[in-house]
Order: structure tokens, then C-alpha cells, then sequence
């Protein structure tokens, strides 16, 4: 097995623990002293699968693209990092599958999206379409604030700043629902509790052990599916109503919060995921290209 991966933190160290545990051989592969090579495909003779844990959106296509396209089986695969990565795409594909998410539009223009936002109603949630962490998040509560959040992402310009995700701003019970899921099974649920309205570990969250309800399981199934499945954290609103909402999928999901607070073997439910992907029946095609080392 091949575990890409850049920084070593509390997860990928459980997840080494764990497959050292289960007698697995496994090399670190760091993306960052990788190169793609496209006409010799020398990690296919070596790895039954190849375990992304890259932090980098961008890093992470590309290389499961290559894998992926040169026959080689992933966790996860490309099209579901590339759907979960994205947020228009994430919602795309929960909207397409009819699950309840909050009122989200995507605008191209300042004036569309002043538009959408009025439509949605106020206060809505400016979020980029790429991005992790709770990072540049913005709260809109009036018309003035949407025009001067609008007018900075105009001026700091770049592809992540020309698309405008609105969202519409869910009152949350000081709490939000994350679920991991890995393959069919649902492993764990916790509550991220913070008097903030942005409910991420990363920015301080509190984890809290949260009951796995037939609804939470059903519809952290159900949205796990929709993206395309494999190791994957399902972020769940609750509404004034108490109804859930699908906000998000995560395809590199961290579990340090998680191991403080769940009796689970969190890693190990994920090292067998994998281990049984590397075993399944999946012939590779013949393919060209492959990755080489720089070490």
C-alpha cells in the first residue's frame, strides 16, 4: 500500500499504527518529492492501492487522475475528490439526488450574485467554492456588507474569487453534526460545538459524542453516495425545525477531535476500508505513465 501524504499528523499517525497493527507493509509517498512521469507506470507493479491522505485540493486531482487513469485503485477515487472538493459540484450532486441542503445559488457576476443574495434573503453565507477549515467565510447580514464582501473578492481577483457560493445562513443550535462514513457503514457521529457561528475543530469546535439517530445514519448514507462513495465526513446542519441538512462533504476528513471522544477504532475501520479495496477484483488496464521519487 501507498499512503500520499505530505504532513504527518495525529490522523496519519493512527492510520500507520493501524495498518502496522493488521501486518500491512505501506510506504509514505510524499507528494512532495514526487514527480509524474508519463510513460512508465512503475507504481502499479508495486501497490495494490494507493491511500491519498494529501491535504492539497489541487495535488490531490492530479494525482488520483493519473492513478486512476492508469488503472491503479484509490481511496478515494478522482471523480469523488474532485466532486467533494468543490463545493458547486458537492451541492450539484446532493441537489441531484434530492437531498435537503440549505437554498444555495451560484452567481458569475456582482450584480447576480447581489441579486441571489436578495433572493435568498438575509443573512446568507459567502463561502469559496474551494476551500477547507472554515477559512474565508464571510457572514453577510445587510445589503452594505454584501456589496463590500462582493467588491473584495472582486479586487483580490483569481479564479477562486470570480465564482460567488451563497448560501443561505442556517441558525444553528450552537452545533454542527459531522459523520464519517467508510464504504457502507457509518462509523461515528459528533457534534462540533461552539459559541461561533463557524462550527470547524480547526477553529476551535468542541467535540461532543452525538447518538447515531436512523435519520443521521439514512441521510449521511445517502449524501456519501451521492459524491461517490469511500471514506468520507458528512457535515449536517439542524434547522430551527430540527430538520438535518446536508452542508458538506469531506474527502480527506481529520479525526483527531473524533479520537477524544468516540469509543471506535476510527483508523482501523478505515485501514480495513482499504485493505479490502486493495483485494478486490479490479484488473488494471494496460497504462501508460507513472509516478517517480525524487528520494
Amino acid at each position: 500500500m501507498g499512503i500520499l501524504c505530505s504532513h504527518v499528523r495525529p490522523e496519519e499517525k493512527a492510520i500507520f499504527r493501524a495498518l502496522a497493527a493488521r501486518g500491512v507493509d505501506f510506504d509514505r509517498l510524499d507528494e512532495e518529492k514526487l514527480f509524474l512521469y508519463f510513460h512508465a507506470n512503475g507504481l502499479a507493479q508495486k501497490y495494490s492501492v494507493i491511500w491519498s491522505r494529501v491535504i492539497s485540493h489541487t495535488r490531490a486531482l492530479y494525482l488520483l487522475s493519473a492513478l486512476n487513469g492508469w488503472g491503479m485503485r484509490t481511496v478515494n477515487d478522482f471523480p469523488t475528490v474532485l466532486t467533494c472538493g468543490d463545493k458547486v459540484l458537492t451541492t450539484q450532486a446532493l441537489a441531484r439526488h434530492g437531498l435537503p441542503t440549505p437554498r444555495t445559488a451560484v452567481a458569475f457576476g456582482v450584480e447576480a450574485a447581489l441579486e441571489a443574495i436578495e433572493e435568498i434573503g438575509y443573512p446568507v453565507v459567502l463561502k469559496p467554492a474551494v476551500g477547507s477549515w472554515g477559512r474565508l467565510l464571510s457572514r453577510v447580514n445587510d445589503r452594505d456588507t454584501a456589496e463590500a464582501v462582493l467588491a473584495h473578492k472582486v479586487a483580490l481577483g483569481g479564479p477562486g474569487h470570480s465564482v460567488f457560493y451563497i448560501q443561505e445562513y442556517v441558525p444553528k443550535p450552537g452545533r454542527d453534526i459531522r459523520v464519517l462514513v467508510v464504504g457502507d457503514e457509518v462509523v461515528y457521529a459528533i457534534y462540533r460545538r461552539s459559541a461561533h457561528w463557524i462550527t470547524n475543530t480547526a477553529r476551535g469546535a468542541e467535540p461532543d459524542l452525538c447518538p447515531l439517530t436512523p435519520d443521521i445514519v439514512t441521510l449521511a448514507l445517502s449524501a456519501a453516495r451521492a459524491v461517490g462513495g469511500g471514506i468520507l465526513a458528512v457535515d449536517l446542519l439542524e434547522d430551527a425545525d430540527g430538520r438535518l441538512l446536508v452542508s458538506e462533504v469531506n474527502h480527506t476528513p481529520e479525526f483527531h477531535g473524533a479520537m477524544q471522544v468516540v469509543d471506535v477504532d476510527i483508523a482501523g475501520k478505515m485501514a480495513d476500508y482499504v485493505i479490502q479495496r486493495a483485494v478486490e477484483k479490479h484488473p488494471h488496464p494496460e497504462g501508460h505513465g507513472g509516478i517517480q521519487r525524487t528520494d
